[in-house]
């Protein structure tokens, strides 16, 4: 009974009306999320529509959201184990199959290295000036609480809180902190404006630091790709004795919020999550040449100076277009720069599968190439066979 549901479930799964069933709601998974990049952006699509099991829709008036459409991790995996069961029922090992069999490698590569890609694949961003050195980048999108003890002038001591522990305004407690934080109001994006003696706006919610003059407008997310959000809370710190006070903070605010306790001096801020890897960067110079009579970009370049933190490397490298450096598991691409040509932004990506789609493809075309051969000698064999044939004289 088990063998034989086992053998039905392997049939189903290497069926050619699955494959063609899965291809076409790809197809309208693709062009759904084409339609809905509008709404979303560029990031929002992928994260609904290709990096998820399901494409989620909520219920009007409720917070509550139910799956209408296979996401991009359930069609491939399904598509993944199609193809593997196609293997296993309808070809053979042999040397006439060779071709089929690098390309469908090929392709379960590409499929195995699009998911490990979307799970682990991280994109951040590095703005230099000339001269300053960085050992970190910054996340595009995800934000982090940062809680730094600056009492001693050679180093501060920074915990690093997940932003998600803001949104779901739960309690965080660190043993490097002797208090408590807790978000009592979370905007996803927000506009910040001074308070004056003519505004009529409500109490301050801020005890501390800047938040005290400033009023808090909530706006709409936007998902426009020359808009940016600016999240931004309110934070309740409360000591061993009771509470300590509340501080707004924003990405929109350059300064962190400083406040004493227990003798010593604290800053909290909500920044752009930071990526830290064990080189320090500094741009040397950087080169910014346009076509003749435009200001369309033409080649910009950054000369970086490359220190890493065990000493073993200490060299100069020029990142340019096309040109990434590799390092200590990341790239970085020359990105954009600033109208004053001082400032380079370069893309960190941090990928573990970057090298899997170049060996696919690789061997899906190196599979064609050899199937197509063995054709082709196949079809030149029959082809002398039957010249050689008709060429003999007939029996009389």
């Amino acid at each position: 009974m088990t063998r034989t549901f086992f053998k039905s479930l392997l049939a189903t799964l290497a069926s050619i009306r699955l494959t063609v069933f899965l291809l076409v709601l790809s197809i309208l998974m693709v062009f759904a999320a084409t339609l809905d990049q509008v709404h979303l952006g560029v990031w929002g699509v992928q994260e609904k529509y290709f990096h998820s099991f399901f494409v989620l829709t909520r219920i009007a008036g409720t917070p509550y959201s139910v799956p209408v459409f296979p996401g991009g991790y359930l069609l491939g995996g399904v598509l993944l184990a199609n193809l593997l069961a196609a293997h296993c029922t309808r070809f053979r090992l042999a040397w006439k199959n060779c071709g089929i069999w690098l390309t469908h490698i090929g392709l379960i590569l590409l499929l195995i290295g699009e998911g490990v890609s979307g799970l682990w694949q991280r994109d951040s961003q590095m703005r230099l000036d000339v001269g300053q050195t960085k050992h970190y980048a910054e996340s595009f999108r995800e934000t982090e609480l940062a809680v730094a003890d600056t009492t001693d002038p050679r180093y501060d001591e920074v915990v690093a809180i997940p932003s998600v522990w803001v949104e779901e305004r739960a309690e965080i407690q660190h043993p490097r902190l002797p208090f408590t934080l807790r978000a009592t109001a979370y905007y996803p994006n927000a506009m910040l404006r001074m308070r004056n003696a003519t505004t009529d706006a409500p109490a301050p919610v801020a005890t501390l630091g800047d938040g005290t003059e400033i009023t808090v407008q909530p706006a709409p997310v936007t998902y426009k790709p020359n808009e940016s959000n600016w999240p931004t809370a309110f934070i309740e710190i409360r000591g061993t004795d009771g509470l300590i006070g509340t501080v707004l903070v924003s990405s929109l605010l350059v300064s962190p919020q400083a406040f004493a306790y227990q003798g010593r001096t604290w800053q909290v801020s909500l920044r752009a999550k930071r990526d830290y890897f064990p080189v320090a960067i500094t741009l040397l110079k950087f080169t910014h040449d346009v076509y003749p009579g435009t200001s369309i970009p033409k080649d910009f370049a950054s000369t970086i100076r490359l220190r890493s933190d065990d000493g073993r490397e200490d060299r100069q490298v020029r990142i340019y277009m096309n040109s990434p450096l590799r390092f200590a598991g990341r790239a970085f691409y020359q990105a954009g720069y600033d109208n004053n040509d001082r400032t380079s932004v370069l893309q960190v990506v941090r990928n573990p599968a970057w090298t899997v789609p170049y060996a696919a493809c690789g061997l899906i075309a190196l599979g064609l190439a050899v199937q197509f051969l063995i054709h082709l000698l196949g079809f030149a064999r029959r082809r002398a066979t039957a010249t050689a044939a008709a060429a003999q004289p007939k029996a009389s």
